[in-house]
């Protein structure tokens, strides 16, 4: 005698039962709309609480400096990654090999100087450095990229030029000690950095794709990418300068190598854009040239949005041995050479 099976009531597939026969219940899972929708039944909720808090002086403060460092990086990471999503869909992995020297040794110095033609800050240099990586460039030519571009490309220059006019020695010292900085790192990473360190994301393939599509597929991932580092960044820098007491400033400015230190400390915590921090500078009268130098080295080669964005384009193995080695390396540098040219 045969049974028929009755088909289920809703006409969909029958639901999975357990090993013991009984029918586990049903997984919910939280995605984003939904995560949105609760974030702001929250905030409506506790709508006077939280007006409260945004009022206070030191919130203020910190929405000041956090809005400020997204508007002023947000337009050049949008150019960073248009430039690296252009690299990756229309410029050939031969082009590379014919525009740089076939030794990274010789390549270095060349990225480098090569760093002076993009108008753009730190932020769109990470993502054309990891686009360079990607391509086939020897990562030790593609870092001394990274940390050259922000800091000796024309508009940059121009803008420290308009900001120290009594002193144009101060633009020749920048662009000194910024690309030996950055050809030293290179040549610091050729010699004892290693491949496992260095770990691009792992990006969706376009192949079979038009260029087209292929170009914006890569531009909404970079954006989603190297924006969320970028976020987490300028929330870390508006914290510090949010609780870091002005007053410190004045007690150091008075001593030569102490100085030094805070000001490369302080252009960590403020990431400033590149095209913005010569004026910053120079309204810091009551240090040296030689700090406020340094001051302008550091900035553009790592502060803490910096951090975070090669800790997301390159790995945090990579950020964590990077990042302290040219913090290190731009504060002798730029104290040397201000000590010469200033």
């Amino acid at each position: 005698m045969t049974t028929t099976k009755s088909a289920p009531r809703d006409g969909g597939e029958r639901a999975s039962t357990a090993p013991d026969g009984s029918t586990p219940p049903a997984t919910r899972r939280l995605d984003s709309p939904l995560l949105l929708i609760l974030l702001l039944i929250t905030a409506v909720m506790f709508q006077d609480p939280v007006r409260g808090v945004l009022a206070a002086p030191v919130m203020q403060s910190w929405m000041t400096v956090f809005v400020a460092v997204l508007v002023q990086a947000l337009p050049f990471l949008v150019l960073g990654v248009l430039l690296s999503a252009a690299i990756a869909v229309f410029v050939p992995p031969s082009f590379f090999a014919r525009a740089l020297p076939r030794h990274p040794v010789l390549a270095v110095p060349v990225a480098g100087a090569a760093g002076a033609v993009l108008p753009g800050c730190e932020c769109a240099s990470v993502p054309v450095a990891g686009a360079l990586v990607r391509r086939g460039v020897t990562p030790a030519a593609a870092l001394a990229f990274l940390l050259s571009a922000p800091a000796i490309n024309p508009i940059v220059l121009t803008a420290t030029a308009v900001a120290f006019p009594s002193n144009p020695e101060m633009v020749l010292a920048r662009f000194a000690a910024s690309l030996l900085v950055a050809c030293a790192m290179g040549w610091l990473w050729h010699r004892l950095g290693r491949a496992d360190w260095l770990r691009p994301p792992a990006r969706a393939s376009y192949e079979g794709q038009g260029k087209g599509a292929a170009f914006w597929g890569s531009v909404r991932h970079d954006v989603v990418h190297a924006g969320g580092f970028l976020v987490v960044g300028a929330m870390a820098a508006a914290t510090l300068k949010a609780v870091v007491p002005a007053h410190w400033l004045g007690a150091a400015a008075g001593h030569p190598v102490l100085s030094v230190l805070v000001l490369a400390a302080l252009a960590v915590l403020l990431s400033l854009c590149s095209e913005a921090d010569a004026f910053v500078a120079a309204s810091l009268t009551q240090f040296s040239l030689t700090a406020r130098l340094t001051f302008l080295v550091v900035g553009p080669m790592i502060d803490l949005k910096l951090f975070a964005m090669q800790a997301g384009t390159f790995g945090r193995a990579f950020a964590l041995r990077f990042a302290p080695a040219t913090f290190a390396l731009a504060v002798l540098v730029s104290a040397l050479t201000g000590t010469v040219l200033l």
